[in-house]
């Protein structure tokens, strides 16, 4: 695959040229549109005393105009599309320069009695969604949410394809999002599917057919009353009879029109964005399972859904006056249109679920497939089957800077609990975050920050970030406690969870501190838990000599020349070397 930065370059001049293009085509059909009313105008002026011919030259006029106008708007909206992949490939050259922080952070994600979402930086400034989400509309940033959240082990192999297969199509990928980013949605896809779901329809067969035979009898009159055959007064006596077959559904079309006009541009978007997933050419079993979900019916998803925006769009019509009182007075195109939308959502509110979920999963896992593309040095953990958990070399948190990260090997077998001790700011806490995003990432199927890795999936549970609650009335020594219970419990229901820990029981005093912690490591491992622990408390690593299970690592730092260095490297044993006194010393607070 082609460099991602050197990619995005190339992408935006390409755009550019083609906007700057189109932006001349568009100046020329403002002139001739406005040469057309002007035309029409003095064509009109001119021939006032002859009515059938200004009528003619109306009539000619408009129909010009109106084309003139329609390719301006198709051309209109080629452009806009064309600066949002300038804006896209723009924004990729942002982040990849680590200019992110602007970007939504998914803060409202983050749920203190989820298995991990609030201790590992998946969520918030900085976090790992803020870097990685793509997502163009609502529901796919919480299929997005979703798949990070959901510690699913099954399937892997399955996202890891469909990802890779994303990941080699980055032009399709940037297309789908900008033609995403193109209207602005005002109501949700599940309000419009509940919506759909219970529908009552009012009008039947006789009703559309009494529009057809009325249109037919209305041209009949209008071309005796125009060839005054007829005394022009019939016509307006006919379209007042027009007007209140109208009215007698006028109220429930305006509460349907009412919902309708909520609805369409979202049709109209999705009809777009499955055309897209349509004439794409799928490998993985995944992305092909989700085409397939589109392509059941013997016409096009996108062609139904581009049906019903154009109905519609037509219903909407009647907001304009001569529409509302012209066309209902002699064509009944009001109670017409009802009945085509109602008799859509009569044979296809039953599929408009699925297909609405392919597209919010075409929408997330785009993300997926940009984040892969971004980082072709990652690697795709293979999985096994053997009795390891994690076997990672080179293994390092995928937010660090790579000139300046530090990387680490890690083996972590079935069923064993590392005890991780360390100066502060050695690098205990983000190595513990390094391996949590490597389980979650796993999960998903994206490739994680490390030159290799053997992985057997599992899920992640975590405690290292606990908050008192004035809302629930409880200490911050208590919520640990409810959360180490959480731990605790949730292990005894399923071992296949990898726990992680920092600091646990901060609440209380050193000496409670240490017998609890040491209880509690214990206590996990007794019931086969995997994981690591990171703690400042030395006393706990004696475990290693009582638990064959457990194993000591650390970080360590170095005072040099009155200076402190670190070298963020996982060795095995215990650290020796703490640095809080130093720390109050040289920065003068002792």
């Amino acid at each position: 695959m082609q460099k991602p930065n050197t990619f995005y370059k190339e992408q935006i001049d390409l755009n550019q040229i083609e906007s700057k293009r189109i932006f001349k085509h568009l100046s020329l059909l403002s002139i001739l549109r406005l040469s057309v009313f002007v035309l029409t105008v003095f064509g009109i002026y001119s021939m006032l005393p002859n009515w059938q011919i200004v009528v003619g030259i109306t009539v000619v006029g408009i129909v010009a105009f109106l084309l003139l106008l329609s390719r301006y708007t198709d051309l209109k909206a080629k452009r806009d599309l064309y600066k949002r992949l300038i804006n896209i490939n723009e924004d990729e050259l942002k982040i990849a320069n680590g200019d992110f922080y602007d970007r939504p952070d998914g803060a409202e994600f983050q749920n203190p009695k989820h298995f991990f979402s609030l201790d590992i930086d998946l969520f918030g400034k900085g976090s790992f969604f803020q870097f990685i989400n793509r997502t163009a509309i609502n529901e796919g940033t919480l299929k997005l949410t979703e798949n990070l959240l959901s510690n699913d082990i099954t399937n892997i192999l399955e996202r890891q394809e469909a990802i890779k297969e994303l990941a080699s199509l980055p032009e399709w990928r940037q297309n789908y999002t900008a033609v995403a980013q193109g209207v602005e949605i005002e109501h949700s896809a599940n309000s419009i599917i509940n919506w759909l779901k219970h529908y009552k329809s009012f009008l039947g067969k006789f009703q559309y057919g009494l529009t057809m035979g009325f249109s037919i009898a209305s041209l009949v009159v209008i071309s005796l009353g125009v060839a005054e055959i007829i005394p022009m007064s019939i016509m307006g006596y006919w379209l007042l009879v027009g007007l209140g077959i109208t009215g007698v559904y006028f109220k429930k079309i305006g509460n349907l029109a009412q919902h309708t006009g909520r609805a369409k541009d979202t049709f109209r978007q999705y009809a777009l964005l499955l055309q897209a997933i349509e004439n794409a050419e799928f490998d993985s079993e995944l992305l092909k399972s989700k085409q397939e979900l589109i392509q059941s019916e013997n016409v096009k998803a996108s062609e139904i859904f581009s049906k019903f925006s154009k109905a519609l769009d037509a219903l909407d019509n009647r907001n304009n006056l001569i529409s509302l009182v012209l066309f209902n007075g002699f064509f009944l195109v009001d109670i017409r249109n009802t009945y085509k939308v109602e008799q859509w959502v009569c044979k296809y509110s039953h599929k408009v679920e699925d297909w609405f979920e392919v597209v919010t999963f075409f929408d997330a896992f785009n993300s997926f497939g940009n984040y892969a593309f971004n980082h072709q040095s990652f690697t795709y953990p293979k999985l096994t089957e053997e009795p390891i958990t994690i076997s990672a070399k080179g293994l390092g948190h995928p937010l660090l800077n790579p000139e300046k990260r530090i990387d680490s090997d890690l083996d972590l077998k079935e069923e064993q609990f590392f005890i991780v001790t360390g100066a502060n700011m050695a690098g205990k806490s983000t190595f513990l975050r390094t391996v949590a995003l490597h389980i979650v990432m796993a999960n998903v199927g994206l490739p994680i920050c490390a030159n290799q890795s053997k992985y057997k999936p599992i899920k992640l549970i975590t405690s290292m970030r606990t908050t008192d609650s004035l809302t629930d009335d409880s200490s911050y020594f208590f919520s640990e406690l409810t959360r180490l219970k959480f731990v605790v419990d949730t292990i005894e229901n399923d071992k296949n969870y990898f726990v992680i820990l920092d600091e646990i029981l901060k609440g209380t005093n050193s000496t409670d501190k240490a017998i609890g912690s040491r209880k509690f490591v214990e206590k996990l491992v007794k019931q086969n838990a995997t994981g690591i622990i990171a703690t400042h408390d030395l006393s706990l690593t004696e475990i290693e000599t009582e638990l064959e299970a457990v194993k000591n690592y650390y970080f360590d730092a170095e005072i040099i020349n009155d200076e402190l260095f670190f070298d963020y490297k996982l060795k095995q044993g215990v650290c020796q070397n703490m640095n809080a006194s130093f720390l109050l010393k040289k920065m003068e607070i002792i």
